[in-house]
């Protein structure tokens, strides 16, 4: 029997060990369950001196539960079209155990709030298609066509942030 958490925390990843439990979740929901390739999963985003907020999600009994990522800068040229007041939200992942429970949520806000913090004015993302109308519940709204990414069908999405 599995044991469904109530309690969390969403806080920034700060040093290794929170950086490596994100890993940890990433490898657990893309790479096991949605055979995402290892070696694509991992980019140079990921490294420690990149300009990348991660953040994380932890229960009472400390299992990090949920993780996701933010480019903004001049990591997120590319991702966003070069406009430096977007940010490209990504690598959002919820262990199956802690789905539910607003975990997602969450954490899409805490890298909202680091968006705004940052200065942005807009978030994009890449989701995957089944997860469209959670995001939508978020304030996102898809634009353009449909495309692969690792093989599963997305959708590109943004949110225009409103001032905290």
């Amino acid at each position: 029997m599995t044991v469904r958490p109530v309690a969390y925390t969403v806080r920034v990843a700060a040093g290794a060990a929170d950086r490596e439990a994100c890993f940890a979740v990433r490898k657990d929901v893309f790479v096991a369950e949605q055979q995402v390739p290892e070696d694509i999963e991992y980019d140079v985003y990921d490294a420690k001196d990149a300009d990348t907020v991660h953040v994380l999600a932890v229960g009472a009994d400390g299992l990090a539960l949920g993780t996701g990522r933010l480019l903004h800068g001049a990591s997120a040229i590319g991702k966003t079209g070069g406009d430096l007041t977007v940010g490209a939200l990504g690598r959002l992942a919820v262990r199956g155990a802690a789905r539910g429970l607003g975990v997602g949520a969450a954490l899409v806000r805490a890298l909202e709030d680091a968006a705004r913090r940052r200065g942005l004015a807009v978030v994009e993302l890449h989701a995957q298609t089944h997860a469209l109308g959670f995001y939508e519940r978020l304030g996102y709204e898809a634009y353009g066509a449909e495309f692969l990414d690792a093989g599963i069908p997305h959708l590109a999405m943004r949110r225009v942030l409103a001032a905290s």
